[in-house]
């Protein structure tokens, strides 16, 4: 028995003088991957790309060994069976980023080469932000083994809307534009972004803003014009939808608006009669205001009365924000009766595409035998007027008629006095 043993051992030393020296395994890596988006929010999937290469620069390994006199080559291909790839989850309590599918059999990979497999990643909802090290496996048969983490962040950061110039009351004549800024807070880009206005009672253009691509970190301007149908309180909003990768997000941004009868375009009468000589004239003095935020057009005075006026109309063109515009007109008090009599403004205008007309402005004036009245804002109130209504400076005549009573009172006295001497003397 001893013997049998003895003789095996021997055997076996003499055979192992034959066997070559066999270098490491062939040395499997993951030589990059690819993630996208780069940064996931809570309930996103991603898309994962992982490059698996066999970093072996050789095809083969040759080894030489001498045993008794006689020299043994032996070539060994330094190429590798890939049998499995899988990605051990990231746990966050009970929540996970996970991979939906696994990689069995994948085939042979020679030194050198490479091979690129996509993994789908998902984000539990409600996962808190941070950042997790999924694991990726690799299972190499004839070679070494992987085991690599990578590096997921998550993020709640999103598209936010601020309003830049968003007024809490506006004229329902006319549209008032309304700015709204886009402002992307992740660390990432994100694309196909949209702004959609809603409101009731009120119409916007556009009916939505499309802007694309937001880089990291950067914020864009939108402008909607608010055209309201009908006065009161109204609740608006503006969404947002963009996506992380392919995950489609969504963001609001709530803002009260009263929709009100303010004139901000109006007439404005700083010279005006209050009564007018028959068939005589007066002058109507108007400022023209343009208290929007925007451009209007076309802009047309019209006086409205049973009186003459001229001009019939007053074409003042364009207004840029806050331009006032001044124009006058003559009345004429010779086709109308004596009593009471109205008058009335409206200035009609463009914004854009649409045509408005602001409510009547009217005031009252008097149509009298004697000398009329004029009301002036910026002086006096009151002058006289005479029979073409306009005010008058007093005549000469009028400035003299003192001086000339006191002479003729001091000839009547000198007179009387040399008349009195002259009787006395006789």
């Amino acid at each position: 028995m001893t013997t049998t043993i003895i003789s095996t051992l021997i055997f076996s030393a003499l055979i192992s003088l034959y066997i070559p020296t066999v270098q490491a395994s062939p040395a499997v890596m993951i030589s990059q991957y690819q993630l996208s988006p780069e940064i996931l929010m809570p309930g996103d999937t991603a898309v994962l790309t992982i490059q698996v290469k066999n970093a072996e620069t050789v095809a083969t390994q040759t080894s030489t060994s001498v045993s008794s006199g006689e020299t043994t080559t032996t070539m060994r291909t330094l190429g590798v069976d890939i049998d499995k790839i899988w990605i051990t989850a990231a746990q966050s309590g009970d929540k996970q980023i996970r991979a939906t599918a696994n990689y069995e059999d994948i085939g042979y990979l020679a030194a050198g080469a490479s091979i690129e497999v996509n993994f789908k990643l998902l984000v539990d909802k409600n996962m808190s932000e941070g950042i997790y090290f999924p694991v990726v496996n690799v299972d190499a048969s004839g070679g070494t083994d992987v085991i690599y983490p990578l590096l997921v962040k998550v993020s709640n950061a999103s598209v936010d809307l601020l309003p830049t110039s968003v007024p809490s009351k506006i004229s329902k004549g006319g549209t008032t534009e309304l700015t709204i800024t886009a402002v992307n807070k992740r660390e990432n880009a994100v694309k196909e972004v949209i702004i959609t206005p809603h409101g009731d009672g009120v119409e916007f253009v556009p009916q939505s803003y499309f802007i694309g691509s937001l880089a990291p970190a950067t914020s864009e301007d939108v402008v909607f014009s608010a055209k309201p149908i009908e006065t009161g309180m109204s609740n608006i909003s503006f969404s947002v939808s963009y996506k992380n990768g392919d995950n489609l997000h969504t963001n609001s941004l709530n803002a009260p608006l009263s929709v009100i009868e303010a004139l901000d375009v109006a007439p404005i009468i700083t010279n005006f009669p209050l009564s007018i000589t028959k068939g005589g004239s007066s002058r109507i003095s108007i400022e023209v205001y343009n208290a929007k935020t925007e451009k209007i057009t076309g802009v047309l005075i019209t006086p409205i009365c049973n009186a003459t006026v001229i001009p019939s109309q007053y074409f003042i063109g364009s207004m840029d924000p806050d331009d006032v515009f001044s124009a006058s007109f003559d009345i004429y008090a010779d086709t109308v009766g004596y009593g009471t009599q109205i008058i009335g403004f409206k200035v009609s205008f463009k914004q854009g595409n649409d045509y408005y007309e602001t409510p009547l402005v009217s005031k009252s004036f008097s149509v009298v035998s004697g000398p009329g009245q004029s009301y002036q804002s910026s002086g006096s109130s009151t002058s006289s007027s005479g029979s073409n209504g306009m005010p008058q400076t007093p005549s000469l005549v009028t400035c003299l008629t003192p001086i000339i009573l006191i002479i003729v009172v001091i000839v009547v006295v000198i007179l009387l006095y040399m008349r009195w001497k002259k009787r006395r003397k006789a």
